[in-house]
């Protein structure tokens, strides 16, 4: 077994016992329809760059763990989960805390085993192959790297562990982990060990051991959960940059919507083992099917108040905020981007200001409404529009694009269109 899936064993192993487990005695050259997963191609290799394209497909998978208690009912973690991960693209598997997203890379690699339902790499059906033997390589939220090895050294051992005629010599093994470096950008530091690197430099180490076996699925578990915001944002912009590089096919669980929206072609956003919405991050953004994909996307949050429609006009409180083609309904949710303000002398929402905060290029508008669910009400507005007054009511007038209706009972989404 190669170190890119010993993460999760360090949290519970001896390092001894580790060192073990990572020597697998079947080969990892594997006949996969035709195709080879050979992990002598070289990174910089154009072969590589397409032989190792490969999509993911998710037939129907679902993962029950059972109950602690006699009485208990089994907790399903992942729920009837159907998608096709197209090959070559990033992949971001976003929801909050417990909502199945781990559990789900967990079952793409061969860590857990499903309950039910089938995982296919290309046309091959891996559900039962062990993790080693699937071509997958895992970065986790905890690098675990070995301490008393070099950077290089690190980056050596799934290669040194491999056996048989995919153990390729000691100066290939060299030549591509000085390649899987200078790909991540820490070549200057090869001989360095981990407590001499910085948390982003750690990081780019946990990748470069995961490429330089070539896999063809890149997992990636909350990467980058450990760094400050700074690195966070940097490191990014540099998975995103290796995966344009490389090709492969990524998946990144993480529960922060901004980076989820800004380094993924596609984002799947989850919620107790069910997915809710898939798609493009600004289709979701501007587009989500029920309130809960609404809210967990954007920040500022969506604001929300209680409305209904009648005769035409859709009413927050005694506002009559905007025509509506849309069949009257006594209790709706409608939610609002904060960027779907706008401040008008004259304009139908009357809100009672409460402060004015700065930001650079934007101002948020603080504010209260009667009907308002949440607290309080946030509106960006840019800076040359900004009101002069810090209190008193702001009117606003909104626009029907950021304007969102939901049922107050489901919270799935109301079709409407503006008059």
């Amino acid at each position: 077994m190669s170190s890119d899936i010993v993460t999760p064993i360090l949290k519970r192993e001896s390092f001894s016992d580790i060192i073990s487990l990572t020597v697998s005695k079947k080969t990892d050259r594997q006949m996969i329809k035709g195709h080879i997963y050979d992990p002598g191609y070289g990174l910089e290799s154009d072969d590589w760059k397409r032989d190792t394209a490969m999509k993911v497909v998710l037939d129907h998978l679902t993962k029950r763990f059972p109950s602690r208690s006699k009485k208990g009912e089994d907790v399903i973690a992942v729920n009837d989960f159907t998608f096709e991960i197209p090959d070559g693209q990033l992949i971001g598997l976003l929801g909050p805390s417990g909502c199945g997203k781990s559990t789900t890379l967990n079952l793409i690699s061969g860590l857990e085993t499903p309950t039910e339902g089938r995982i296919y790499f290309g046309e091959d059906d891996v559900t039962h192959l062990p993790p080693e033997n699937r071509g997958v390589g895992l970065v986790f939220q905890n690098y675990a790297l070995y301490p008393h090895m070099t950077v290089l050294q690190n980056i050596l051992f799934p290669l040194q562990n491999l056996k048989g005629e995919a153990r390729p010599s000691k100066e290939d093994m060299r030549r591509r982990a000085e390649e899987a470096a200078r790909l991540v950008q820490i070549d200057m530091l090869l001989d360095r060990r981990p407590s001499e690197l910085s948390g982003g430099q750690q990081q780019r180490v946990a990748i470069a051991r995961a490429l330089v076996k070539t896999p063809r699925v890149l997992l990636l578990d909350e990467p980058l959960s450990n760094l400050d915001a700074r690195l966070r944002l940097q490191t990014r912009e540099e998975i995103r940059r290796i995966q344009r590089e490389t090709g492969v096919t990524t998946i990144f669980v993480t529960h922060d919507q901004e980076e989820a929206m800004s380094i993924s072609d596609l984002i799947i956003v989850m919620k107790d083992g069910f997915v809710h919405q898939i798609g493009k991050p600004q289709t979701v953004y501007d587009e989500p099917c029920n309130l809960f994909v609404a809210t967990f996307l954007g920040t500022p949050q969506i604001n929300l108040f209680e409305g209904r429609v009648e005769n035409g006009r859709l009413y927050i409180g005694q506002d009559a905020v905007l025509k509506v083609d849309c069949a009257d309904r006594e209790k709706l949710t409608v939610g609002i981007r904060p960027e779907g303000f706008v401040l008008q002398e004259n304009g139908p929402l009357c809100c009672a200001l409460q402060a004015v905060e700065v930001m650079g290029r934007d101002h948020s508008v603080v504010s209260t409404h009667p009907a308002a669910i949440s607290k309080t009400i946030r509106s960006i507005i840019p800076s040359e529009e900004s009101p002069h007054v810090k209190s008193g009511s702001v009117r606003f007038r909104l626009k029907p694009f950021k304007t969102y209706l939901f049922d107050a009972g489901t919270g799935e989404r109301i079709p409407f269109s503006a008059l």
